[in-house]
């Protein structure tokens, strides 16, 4: 077995160790952090894979609750699909290594992380993106790092290099990046309102600290690599690559002039089509033409924007396109809104409902907790106009989501000021770029529509860059194309203070930190113009709920008493539920969920609720029922359990003969005087008028 230790500023350092493993892989590597453990595995395919022009790769990160000494919860007691935390890791992974194979390379690649032991500080998933690549660079495979994956978070003003569970939970950014030895290559993270500058140096700090993880990498390699599989060049013979250039230049310049994007796809599809019609298509790779098609057009765009600096559909390159916002476009949902920005398009819904209606979710540090708020995004294939199946949902719906659902998380107002459980959906009705930060927008106005009291709006924009040389462009509100073809994807959202939320995938070595700088912000320029438009469009959360949004209150009651309200297996709260048409949920501390249709519906739980609960208090006056007549007096039950005596002598007005005028079950007004040593209340009807008017519990 082979060791190799970095020291990266945290309490303990990290250990990358290959050779005991897994060793039928074609590389196999254990990176620890304390005790926590992860094996990453890579295995290549024997033969390549035809007519494709991307690299087959696959990234599956899998946690299992043994890990972390768990047992799975539900009634299946084994892991079955991904969850979501790791489907966001393997996309992790994916983004940060994908840029990093040669052209041509169409080998299929699986890369599998597994989390063999969790301790309760150190979180897997940067080990797994240390693993991936240490994995990689060990392998035959063709891969051009190593990179390395660090999380970087401010924690009272001081950042923090792979901080602990407890110090992400102070933190007010928390960001994983991945870094080569001369560049950021992904970012991914939420913030609480911070500075661009903050952001920046958070930035280049990652990028300093994961210089021992790479020099580490490079020693392990030194001493257990294998040689690398040499990989034939995707290029055309130079005959070929003239005609392309000659035959297509002048036409695609044309096309890229059209605004429309599928008329543009088109277009520049038929140009192939027009130009593989001249050639002997048994003499041409298929694949490599359509690559330097790609690189053609490319190169194009860029000369237009740097000669021009107009963009493909005419926009100079910190132009926005237009927007254009609906609120409360449709009746039934409890809020909604459509955001329109140029071809992209978004529906987004919220629905309110109970705390039964949370999801419960299983995680490492927290173990089962409940989630109040969920942001789920679709991308149906008519967004893009393609003729398929819309199916469930892919990992990159998965991601979007949660890039989006960070933005806004921060706003969410807590449970004791606003007792819903929140939901919206994203439906993406059109996409030419940036659906996630469309989402974000239409999220945010959706949320003001039902009535979420938010303190402020968030918004987001997506920007790009450009880079020839020492020269370079940097694109605000990017297309589809301009993302693809581009040198950077940069995703920002925030309010007019700060940023919520961030995702960045690089495609060039070596981004300067002025650029990083000015690209942040000119984000913040964009992100500020939105908002503007967003509060014109709806300014403050509606003052009222929706109609059709159900209502809920949340009681306290003594915290030792609340059994009283579930029952016997649960007897209890399910009769209640059943007279009231209510649902109630009883929760830590006392605190009892009502939700309801109606607010009668929702007193009459209460009273039900409280009669169970009540405690008896002198002075206080109860409506009580009569369970017993005596010649000297009534037996009157105020609560379950607490029945006491009204003598005939402290009644007001009492007459001679009480079975004459009252009958077992009637309900009547009486007050408190005193409670004997075995806890027994004695009543009183006189003075109740003068004293109070309808004080304490009633049945």
């Amino acid at each position: 077995m082979e060791k190799v230790e970095a020291e990266i500023g945290a309490e303990v350092p990290i250990i990358i160790e290959t050779g005991e493993y897994a060793k039928l892989a074609d590389a196999s590597v254990i990176v620890k952090q304390g005790d926590t453990a992860v094996l990453v595995t890579v295995v290549m395919g024997e033969n390549i894979v035809e007519g494709i022009d991307f690299v087959p790769l696959s990234v599956d990160y899998r946690e299992q609750s043994s890990a972390w000494g768990k047992i799975p919860g539900g009634f299946i007691k084994r892991e079955g699909k991904p969850t979501d935390r790791e489907i966001l890791v393997s996309r992790l992974i994916d983004r940060s290594i994908r840029p990093l194979f040669p052209e041509g390379f169409f080998y299929d690649v699986v890369v599998t992380a597994l989390t063999l032991s969790a301790d309760e500080k150190y979180d897997p998933d940067v080990l797994a993106m240390v693993g991936a690549s240490a994995a990689l660079h060990l392998s035959k495979v063709p891969f051009e790092g190593p990179i390395a994956g660090i999380r970087i978070a401010r924690v009272e003003g001081e950042f923090v290099a792979n901080p602990t569970y407890e110090q992400r939970q102070k933190a007010d950014l928390d960001i994983v990046v991945a870094c080569s030895k001369d560049a950021i290559v992904m970012v991914e993270g939420g913030a609480k309102e911070i500075d661009e500058k903050v952001i920046t140096e958070a930035l280049y700090l990652a990028l300093e600290k994961c210089q021992p993880l790479i020099k580490a990498q490079e020693e392990l390699k030194t001493k257990a690599g294998v040689p690398k599989l040499e990989v034939e060049s995707l290029k055309l013979s130079e005959e070929i690559q003239k005609n392309l250039e000659e035959f297509c230049s002048p036409r695609i310049k044309e096309a890229l002039n059209i605004s429309d994007k599928r008329q543009r796809k088109s277009t520049l599809n038929k140009i192939l089509e027009e130009f593989l019609s001249t050639l002997d298509t048994q003499e041409i790779n298929k694949v490599a033409l359509g690559y330097a098609y790609k690189k053609l057009i490319s190169k194009i765009l860029r000369e237009k924007l740097f000669s021009e600096g107009r963009r493909i559909d005419g926009r100079t390159p910190d132009e926005i396109r237009p927007i254009s916002i609906k609120v409360h476009p449709f009746e039934r949902p409890h809020g909604s809104a459509i955001f329109t920005r140029g071809q992209t398009q978004v529906f987004a819904t919220v629905t309110l409902g109970s705390h039964e209606e949370a999801q419960l979710v299983e995680s490492i540090y927290e173990g089962e907790t409940f989630k109040r708020f969920m942001l789920h995004y679709n991308f149906p294939p008519f967004c893009t106009g393609d003729a398929r199946p819309w199916g469930p949902p892919r990992r990159r719906e998965i991601g979007h989501g949660a890039l989006a659902e960070r933005a806004l998380e921060p706003f969410i107002p807590p449970e004791e000021e606003f007792p819903y459980i929140i939901r919206i959906v994203s439906d993406v009705l059109e996409s030419n770029g940036s659906s996630s930060m469309a989402t974000v927008c239409a999220g945010s106005l959706a949320l003001f529509d039902a009535g979420v009291p938010l303190p402020k709006h968030v918004a987001g924009i997506a920007m790009g860059l450009a880079v020839e040389g020492d020269k370079y462009v940097i694109l605000t509100d990017i297309l589809g194309e301009e993302d693809q073809l581009g040198d950077m994807d940069f995703k920002v959202a925030g309010t007019r203070e700060g940023v919520t939320s961030i995702q960045m995938d690089i495609k060039i070595k070596g981004l300067k930190k002025e650029i990083m700088e000015e690209a942040l912000l000119k984000a913040k320029k964009a992100r500020l113009f939105i908002l503007d438009k967003m509060y014109e469009a709806i300014p403050e959360p509606r003052k009222e709920l929706s109609p059709y949004a159900p209502k809920i209150e949340i009681i306290t009651v003594p915290e030792d008493k609340a059994f009283l309200i579930i029952g016997p297996g649960g007897k209890t709260v399910k009769e209640i539920r059943e007279k009231t048409n209510t649902v109630i949920w009883v929760l830590e501390g006392g605190k009892v969920s009502i939700t309801g249709q109606t607010k009668e519906d929702i007193e009459a739980a209460k009273k039900a609720i409280e009669k169970l609960v009540c405690e008896v208090e002198i002075g206080k006056i109860y409506e009580g029922r009569i369970t017993r007549i005596e010649p000297y007096g009534l037996f009157v039950e105020i609560c379950p359990g607490k029945i006491g005596l009204l003598h005939i002598s402290k009644m007001e007005n009492p007459p001679k003969d009480l079975k004459s005028v009252y009958r077992i079950g009637d309900t009547i007004k009486v007050k408190i005087l005193e409670i004997d040593e075995l806890g027994r209340p004695k009543f009183t009807t006189k003075f109740i008028e003068e004293t109070s008017n309808g004080e304490g519990s009633q049945f």
